[in-house]
């Protein structure tokens, strides 16, 4: 991990946490799409684009942003996963993607060089950072003079039920745990507007824009299946796990997330769960 100054994040994301989104692969991929179209939609992205993706995962995000740009254009990707861009490259290459590369780093520290990126994005890829200030300065000099950074981040867990409500759940089973720096890195780190926006400003960006916008996550599956999922993984499955459960409080914790989530079950058995999100904009100044 050269270079990677995030390194309890790569490890989290190199572990167990990133074998889960590359098995689970298609289930996060349903649940953000309306996500990923919202921002390609405020990022404009143009043929003949160099593009960063920030925190690319598994590679959705990619494939779609490597066909706006097309043959003249270009998108890297970013991560600290090594499990996640595997992936990633294995469904570039089934999709015949030929301008699209990944690499294994860690945007705080890396070494953009000359790279002079026209636009720069991330889907819920920049939260994790232990100093933002530095990850977005040194962010910015990989973009051209008047490049842009788009980025979806969540805009806090009260209009998130996908992250609430199996929070809640775990809690009524195990207890709460201690309460946590609510801007340390992590999902939620950018629930601040304000926040969000100081980091920008001291990062050297201009021009900074952030929008709050409802959304409807799709995750594929039924009310079962879901239950099931999240009370493994997330906030749920973090809450069990610290305050020491097994198997018996996630079975708890699954039988009580059936009831909850009923309540976003739609008349042909799928889910659809209503979301908050902060999307941000910026530009990188002469």
């Amino acid at each position: 991990m050269s270079g990677i100054v995030n390194t309890e994040q790569a490890e989290h994301w190199s572990g167990k946490a990133g074998e889960v989104w590359v098995r689970e692969q298609a289930m996060f991929d349903g649940l953000m799409a309306p996500v990923l179209d919202l921002l390609l939609e405020r990022a404009g992205l143009r043929a003949g684009d160099r593009v960063v993706d920030i925190g690319c995962g598994t590679g959705a995000g990619l494939i779609a942003e490597a066909d706006l740009v097309g043959e003249d254009g270009h998108v890297t990707g970013l991560d600290v996963s090594g499990p996640m861009l595997e992936l990633a490259k294995e469904r570039l290459s089934q999709a015949g993607v030929t301008n699209a590369t990944c690499l294994l780093a860690d945007a705080q520290s890396h070494d953009f060089g000359d790279m002079a990126a026209d636009h720069m994005v991330s889907r819920f890829g920049v939260m994790f950072f232990a100093d933002p200030v530095a990850a977005f300065a040194n962010m910015r000099g990989a973009l051209k003079p008047g490049g842009r950074m788009t980025f979806v981040c969540w805009a806090g867990m009260d209009g998130n039920p996908w992250f609430r409500v199996p929070a809640e759940a775990a809690k009524s089973v195990v207890g709460a745990p201690p309460p946590q720096d609510p801007r340390a890195p992590g999902p939620m780190a950018f629930s601040e507007a304000g926040y969000v926006r100081d980091i920008l400003g001291q990062a050297g960006f201009e021009g900074i824009g952030l929008t709050t916008e409802e959304i409807t996550l799709t995750p594929i599956g039924d009310l079962e299946q879901n239950a099931t999922f999240a009370s493994r993984e997330g906030p749920a499955g973090r809450i069990v796990k610290d305050m020491g459960g097994g198997r018996e409080e996630y079975a708890s914790v699954a039988a009580n997330l059936r009831e909850a989530l009923k309540e976003f079950e739609t008349p042909d058995g799928a889910l659809r769960i209503p979301g908050r999100v902060h999307v941000v904009s910026a530009t990188a100044g002469g």
